[in-house]
């Protein structure tokens, strides 16, 4: 049976999630509440939307909704074309085999560099090896917050890296993306440490 809350509580998921990706706001630790109202949400002339979205992906609408942010769409009515689509299959599937997909990066990242330390290391590039090869399309975002999750070096490089056009935008990026990847820590780590240790 159709659930007539289900487009107003897509709204709320949907702006506590732009939120998170665009402010401070955590919407993990603050169990995704907002101050809209029904009313507001009435008022709007795209709520039609979220009515369609939440028809389509039902209990999947959060890593809907994730993986547009994450690839810079914040507007719903972007969201719903193929690109919408397909950013969240692509997601799926990195999820689905983060492993082989981190195995497969990490593995790239030890022909660019003689030792794992050298990744977070800022050269007389703006940004840490990391991060370049992220910008540069050689890694996946995934990559890079497993990284941070296993070796915490995004407080070293916030610290030093000052420009202000990229980072910014790309630091807060990895920051909110980190609650949305689940896995395994021993398991990547040991295939971090294999790959750079043979």
């Amino acid at each position: 049976m159709y659930d007539s809350k289900a487009p107003f509580e897509a709204y709320k998921m949907y702006n506590a999630l732009k939120l998170h990706f665009e402010t401070d706001y955590d919407a993990v630790k603050y169990h995704f509440k907002t101050r809209v109202t029904p009313q507001s949400f009435f008022k709007r002339k795209d709520k039609y939307f979220f009515a369609k979205l939440a028809n389509r992906h039902g209990d999947d609408l959060m890593k809907y909704y994730v993986s547009n942010f994450i690839n810079d769409v914040r507007y719903v009515g972007d969201m719903m074309d193929s690109e919408g689509e397909t950013n969240y299959k692509e997601m799926l599937k990195k999820h689905e085999s983060l492993s082989y997909v981190f195995k497969s990066d990490i593995n790239k990242l030890s022909q660019e560099v003689d030792t794992f330390d050298e990744l977070f290391v800022k050269g007389n590039n703006t940004h840490p090896r990391i991060i370049t090869s992220y910008l540069e399309g050689d890694v996946c975002l995934e990559t890079v917050v497993i990284l941070n999750k296993l070796v915490g070096f995004m407080r070293k490089a916030d610290a030093q890296i000052t420009e202000t056009i990229v980072w910014p935008e790309l630091s807060r990026k990895i920051r909110k993306y980190d609650h949305f990847i689940v896995m395994n820590s021993e398991k990547m780590k040991e295939i971090a440490i294999k790959v750079f240790t043979k």
